[in-house]
């Protein structure tokens, strides 16, 4: 699911969808580029219909099912803060493959007709063997309908077919449920992953304009450098002696009138075939003062003194500048800017990648790369026109890295994920098929695989009062062969996902240290823990301006887990956490049943114990006054940290301190970026994210590991800018007082007054990093 909670909006008011709408009618008014203005308007449209059935009461945003009509299960199209425009994704008109099916297999042209017939005999050979054959996409979850039907009917299961399709039915006229032809079956996800297929890269090859600097520069070195060269050279002619200051000094003769008007037919030629570089036009520059003062003298008008100035200062300049022409010095310079201009562009370059594209299976990614962006051949000379030998530019080879195919921990090694969000993207392929792995049956595997993979990028709802967002196993079509799941729990399937859930902790924690694990990444955690049974909450990052005061008793859950790990570690004193207390406060609410009010589950000790951490009162409700609340659930919780080490069993190399070490750079490097920010609030937040995981790993190391790291802070912030030593002063002088056996006070400042205090990223007041 493609969401982020810091994007979501403060209420479902319809002022946030006016005001998009508003921004979307701006762009779509003003902005130069006519592919983002064309972007802007269809915009623009989706949020008329989101105001429109707000209006109308078609539409409940914050609710898990928001269109009248539609069951939490149809798939949304979904617009920017989680709002929904009232059109179901698998809605819309006909696309042409069923288009085509539909005239192939001799019925309507209608969704309905084609549902009808896909459960006829001949409709059911038909999706047998596509399921057998493996040929078809998923792109999104209801395609996936017909082929679960067909699998139930072939297995015998004709009682739940029914049922599926008794659900089905209402929505046939309108909805997609046939599955998208393909080539050739997907690739196995659990071998290899990629960032994007080669149609993607294609596209984005396709995508990139020549530019226009860089071929500016080009035509200058090639054709208007050359070109002035020769109106010297003419100049020259008529000075006395070489004295190149001195032109006109020599009367021009009609052989020289002659070449001149010459030189000036051809000038006019050149200025209408090249016409990106502007400067000769300029009667400022050079070229423009020889070529201006030619046009006058073959015309039979003398120059007058300011002219003839003008001239004399441009021919002395010029020579000065780069040598007469003919020089050694002004030869050596020419060379060198045509070696340049002969270079190809990055656009030529990217065309010839284009070619060994073109040839690949397009819905897949690469095995390897190399081959795509090696130096131009002879033939690839011969067909294109670009120079043999010629190499493909890191920002071309970039592109098409992100289209490899190979095991994650190779992807985040080889810098194809580069952030935590990026690996957030790919992980669902892979847990595509760990799930997956529980059926039997191998055609049924390989449907699960793609509907998984497709329902990942349904994007997420906006939703209130601890709403949960749809899950895989709520659609009809999987609930339907949920009986043909084996049970996983301490079978190779779940040593399998627990396999997998380690390997994607460790990953996550070991290549991005000091970053918050986001939501998506999250959710996926969560879908492993589930599978393998291990009672190991994942708790997502709530958005403040949307925050209700509430928290799922999962958050408890997490900070006991916490508490098992960390009771009586650094972590526990320099946070001021009373572990034992969250302990009993999660005994007592088990024990009386976590309070059910007419919506979902709530832990109201957890809620209340976060509000009093963070000094917030029930009157004081801000965005900042919820981020305190919320931060200090990520304090207590460790924000999944906890989870992984102490139920996943994660172990990341090269070992606890070395992460510390890492995260406590990334604090130094957001620390720098506030001097001089105009809006610093969001990159202190990050900054105190990353000090807390740093406290988390440090808190794991032995007491002899803890203060050797401790003594190595302050060289860490000398290789970074001054100031950042000046603003993390009072944090570092915090963790010493904690290191040393010291307090804060409840405020979190040192009880004898000097400088020292906790970090924390939120404040509603002036935070004092600032």
């Amino acid at each position: 699911m493609n969401d982020n909670a810091e994007q979501q909006p403060l209420t479902a008011a319809p002022s946030y969808a006016a005001a998009q709408l508003a921004k979307a009618f701006t762009t779509a008014l003003i902005h130069q580029d006519a592919d983002t203005r064309h972007r802007a308007e269809r915009r623009g449209q989706r949020w008329r219909a989101v105001l429109a059935g707000m209006a109308a009461g078609r539409l409940t945003i914050g609710s898990r099912t928001p269109v009248a009509g539609l069951p939490a299960w149809v798939t949304p199209e979904v617009v920017r803060g989680g709002f929904v425009t009232g059109t179901a994704s698998a809605g819309g008109p006909l696309q042409p493959y069923e288009i085509e099916a539909a005239r192939s297999l001799g019925v309507p042209v209608e969704r309905a007709a084609l549902f009808a017939h896909c459960l006829t005999e001949p409709g059911l050979d038909r999706l047998w063997a596509l399921l057998d054959s493996g040929h078809y996409e998923i792109g999104i979850p209801e395609e996936a309908a017909l082929l679960t039907v067909a699998w139930l009917v072939r297995h015998g299961a004709t009682g739940a077919a029914l049922d599926l399709v008794a659900e089905l039915e209402p929505f046939a006229d309108r909805l997609r449920f046939l599955p998208r032809p393909a080539d050739g079956p997907m690739p196995d996800p659990a071998a290899a992953v990629h960032r994007n297929t080669v149609s993607d890269t294609v596209d984005t090859l396709v995508r990139r304009r020549p530019n226009a600097a860089v071929e500016t520069q080009r035509e200058a070195l090639a054709v208007w450098q050359p070109f002035g060269d020769e109106l010297l050279i003419h100049w020259l002619e008529t000075a006395r002696d070489g004295r190149d200051g001195r032109v006109l000094e020599v009367a021009p003769d009609a052989g020289w009138q002659e070449r001149g008007a010459a030189l000036l037919d051809r000038y006019r030629t050149l200025a209408a075939e090249h016409t990106l570089c502007t400067k000769h036009r300029s009667p400022k520059e050079n070229l423009g003062i020889l070529r201006g003062a030619l046009e006058e003298t073959v015309a039979g008008r003398p120059l007058d003194a300011r002219r003839l100035g003008l001239l004399r200062h441009a021919v002395a300049s010029m020579v000065r500048r780069r040598g007469l022409p003919g020089s050694g010095p002004h030869k050596a310079l020419r060379r060198r800017q045509a070696g340049q201009a002969a270079l190809p562009s990055h656009h030529a370059l990217a065309q010839v990648v284009l070619r060994r594209l073109a040839v690949l299976p397009q819905e897949t990614g690469v095995p390897e790369v190399a081959p795509l962006v090696g130096a131009v051949t002879e033939e690839e000379s011969r067909e294109t026109g670009v120079p043999t030998g010629a190499a493909v530019p890191p920002a071309i080879r970039q592109v098409v890295e992100a289209a490899l195919s190979a095991p994650i921990g190779t992807l985040v090694e080889r810098g194809v994920v580069p952030s935590a969000e990026v690996l957030a993207e790919l992980v669902p392929q892979l847990v595509a098929a760990t799930t997956a792995q529980a059926y039997g049956d191998e055609a049924l595997r390989t449907l699960m695989t793609a509907n998984y993979r497709a329902f990942r990028n349904r994007r997420s709802l906006l939703l209130l009062n601890l709403e949960r967002q749809v899950r895989v196993e709520e659609l009809p079509w999987v609930r339907a062969v949920s009986g043909q799941r084996a049970a996983v729990t301490g079978k190779p399937d779940g040593d399998g996902a627990l396999d997998v859930l380690r390997q994607l902790g460790e990953l996550a924690v070991q290549a991005f240290p000091g970053t918050l694990l986001p939501n998506p990444l999250v959710r996926e955690l969560g879908v492993l823990a589930r599978q393998c049974d291990l009672g190991a909450p994942f708790v997502e990052e709530l958005a403040a301006d949307i925050f209700m005061g509430t928290f799922g008793p999962k958050f408890l859950t997490a900070a006991r887990i916490a508490g098992e790990l960390l009771r009586g570690t650094l972590y526990e004193r320099y946070y001021g956490i009373d572990y034992g207390a969250i302990r009993n406060l999660a005994i007592t609410e088990t024990g009386t049943a976590l309070t059910r009010s007419v919506g979902p589950r709530t832990s109201p000790g957890f809620a209340r114990l976060c509000t009093e951490r963070a000094g917030a009162t029930s009157d004081s409700w801000s965005v900042a006054a919820n981020g305190k609340v919320i931060e200090q659930a990520q304090i207590l919780t460790t924000h999944n940290l906890a989870t992984l080490v102490h139920r996943v069993g994660i172990a990341p190399q090269p070992g606890w301190a070395d992460l510390a070490h890492r995260c406590f750079v990334t604090v130094c490097r957001l620390t720098a970026r506030v001097e001089g920010n105009r809006r610093p609030l969001p990159t202190i937040k990050d900054a105190a994210y990353a000090w807390r995981q740093m406290l988390f790993h440090l808190s794991l190391c032995p007491p002899d590991e803890q203060r050797r790291f401790l003594t190595t802070l302050h060289e860490e912030t000398a290789r970074h800018p001054s100031h950042v030593t000046t603003r993390l002063a009072p944090a570092l002088a915090g963790l010493a007082l904690i290191a040393e056996g010291g307090t804060f006070r409840t405020d979190g400042t040192a009880a004898d007054g000097d400088e020292a205090c906790r970090f924390l990223g939120w404040s509603t007041g002036r935070h004092w990093m600032r």
